[in-house]
């Protein structure tokens, strides 16, 4: 690791000025993806402006909308009444995306900025990556890829985005709220990433500076039921292969409300809104459930290594959709 300078923000907006005002500076929070990737040489920013001490944790309920600190770790949302009992399938997404030890340390913000697990982004040894080096090529293309995506992918890159949180947050159409020197912003969080396209580096709406202060979460209905369903190599402490967020609310045998969006597929944390209007006001059926997943999983771009998560995806989709709706046939 390089050398940096390390300074303590003290307030808010002088922590926003100092990072805005320099190229190499760079925000530090939990640091648990941050501080491994500048070990590799991957990241290294000349500053890092220590943003913990800043009052920006904390979960508050206003109505049916929870507003959680950026600083807010990982466990203390999973741990959370309200999101136990009207957001489990984001409390799964929370305790299934880390350890116990990493959850007390990731906060929400620095887990939708975390970074993508690709092998190659991750070794600066290997030249050819347009994420860390517009124009360079991808080496997942042709290399081992098994981690990659096959949604919003493209051949400039395969990179998948790994975070667990994310998924059930843009189902749940949440809000980034965001500080910069001109003022404060709210963005979508559907709207907040970018699909690679031609600038694989340039991975969200953020500008250099801009800081997320809270997220807005949506509340589900009371009469909702949801799940997370995740797949894996191993039982714990992996990342997903595929995975899926789901959100339904059933009046009779029908589907009055769907809200879903997949995992370890998409460059992207990514809603699928067409797999919500097939089911919408359609039959708790498996022959729905299987035609949303269709829906879900359009146009893959795949590579030697990932083909085999289309069928996943749409297996995954389709089992999450029965578990949610109380084993529908």
């Amino acid at each position: 690791m390089r050398e940096f300078e390390y300074v303590r923000a003290g307030e808010v907006d002088q922590a926003v000025a100092t990072v805005t005002a320099d190229p190499a500076a760079s925000y530090l929070a939990g640091g648990t993806t941050q501080i491994d990737l500048m070990k590799d040489g991957v990241l290294e920013p000349d500053r890092l402006i220590d943003i913990t001490r800043l009052p920006l944790g904390g979960i508050h309920r206003d109505g049916d909308v929870l507003r959680v600190g950026a600083l807010t770790t990982m466990e203390e949302l999973a741990a959370d009444p309200t999101v136990a009992e009207r957001l489990p399938f984001l409390r799964e997404a929370l305790l299934l995306g880390a350890s116990v030890q990493l959850r007390n340390m990731a906060t929400i913000g620095g887990n939708l900025l975390q970074r993508t697990r690709c092998r190659y982004f991750r070794d600066p040894t290997v030249p050819a990556c347009n994420k860390r080096r517009r124009g360079s090529g991808c080496a997942a293309l042709r290399g081992a890829a098994r981690m990659h995506a096959i949604l919003g992918a493209s051949e400039h890159c395969v990179a998948l985005h790994a975070s667990d949180m994310a998924v059930p947050l843009v189902a749940l159409d949440a809000v980034v709220h965001l500080r910069g020197t001109g003022g404060e912003r709210s963005v979508p969080l559907t709207g907040f990433y970018r699909v690679p396209g031609d600038t694989p580096d340039v991975e969200n709406v953020l500008a250099h500076g801009e800081l997320i202060t809270s997220v807005d979460v949506p509340l589900l209905a009371p009469d909702a039921r949801s799940t997370y369903l995740k797949i894996r190599d191993r039982v714990s402490y992996e990342f997903a292969l595929t995975s899926a967020a789901v959100a339904l609310r059933l009046d009779g045998g029908l589907i009055g409300e769907a809200r879903v969006a997949l995992g370890g597929v998409g460059t992207i944390p990514w809603r699928a809104p067409e797999a919500e209007r097939v089911l919408r006001g359609a039959p708790a059926s498996l022959e729905v459930f299987t035609a949303a997943a269709e829906a879900a999983v359009w146009d893959p771009f795949t590579v030697e290594g990932t083909a085999f998560k289309v069928e996943l995806a749409k297996r995954t989709l389709v089992r999450a959709l029965r578990t949610a709706a109380g084993g529908a046939r």
